[in-house]
C-alpha cells in the first residue's frame, strides 16, 4: 500500500488521493445537470488514504473516459472505497427546485446514505449548499483532479446510464439507451417530431417552439 498524496495514471496525468491528509473525506460530483429529461444523479465516494495506484489505473474524470472502461472501474470503485452511495433527484424536483438545487439534493442524499461519516467534504464545481456541519471545498473540475472526485463522477454516470437505457425501452423513439437523454440534434428532433414524454423536465427550454408543444 502506497501512502503518497498523489497517484500517477498512464496518461501521465496526477490525480491527488486526498484534499486534507489527516481527515476523513468525501469526493461528490453529479451527472445527468445538462440533459433534458431523466433524474440527476449524485455520488459519494470515501477512499482510503493508502490506496494502492494499480487499482484503480486510468481513473479519470468520467467524461474523459471511455464506456468500457467506465464500467470497468465501476466495481473495483465500489470495493476498494471504505464507503460510497449513489442517490438522484427526480425530473419532477428538477422542475420544482431547479437543476443546481436539485444537484444539491442529490448529494445530499448520496452523503446520508454513506455507511461512514466523513469528516471533509469535496465537490467537483464552484458551487454547493451546505451539507449538516461538516466542512466542505468546492473545486472547479474537481473530478480530473481528485481521485474521490473522479470514482464519484464513475459512479453517478454509470447508474444514471444504466437508468436512461431502462427508460429508452418505455419511450425508444428519443434513443436514450444512445444519447442518454442529453441535448444532442437527434434528441432534440425526437422532441419536434414525437413531443414530450413524461420524463422529460419541463423547466427547461427544450426546443425553440416549446412553448407550442402540447404537454
Amino acid at each position: 500500500m502506497s501512502g503518497l498524496p498523489y497517484i500517477r495514471w498512464q496518461s501521465g496525468k496526477v490525480l491527488k488521493l486526498f484534499y486534507h491528509k489527516e481527515l476523513t473525506e468525501a469526493g461528490c460530483d453529479e451527472a445527468g445537470r445538462g440533459c433534458l429529461a431523466g433524474p440527476v444523479y449524485a455520488a459519494a465516494v470515501i477512499l482510503p488514504k493508502d490506496l494502492n495506484k494499480k487499482l484503480l489505473t486510468g481513473l479519470n474524470d468520467s467524461k474523459q473516459m471511455n464506456e468500457e472502461l467506465r464500467y470497468e472501474l465501476r466495481p473495483v470503485i465500489q470495493e476498494v472505497a471504505l464507503a460510497w452511495c449513489v442517490a438522484s433527484a427526480s425530473h419532477q424536483e428538477i422542475d420544482e427546485i431547479n437543476i443546481l438545487n436539485a444537484s444539491f439534493l442529490a448529494m445530499h442524499r448520496a452523503l446520508d446514505g454513506l455507511s461512514l461519516a466523513p469528516k471533509h467534504i469535496i465537490i467537483d464545481g464552484n458551487r454547493f449548499k451546505k451539507y449538516r456541519d461538516i466542512p466542505h471545498q468546492c473545486v472547479i473540475e474537481g473530478d480530473g483532479k481528485y481521485l474521490s472526485i473522479a470514482a464519484a463522477s464513475v459512479l453517478a454516470k454509470t447508474y444514471r446510464d444504466d437508468h436512461m437505457k431502462e427508460l429508452h425501452e418505455k419511450f425508444p423513439v428519443y434513443n436514450w439507451k444512445r444519447n442518454k437523454a442529453y441535448a444532442t440534434p437527434e434528441h432534440r428532433k425526437a422532441i419536434e417530431d414525437h413531443g414530450l414524454c413524461e420524463f422529460h423536465r419541463r423547466s427547461f427550454r427544450l426546443v425553440p417552439d416549446q412553448l407550442e408543444l402540447e404537454f
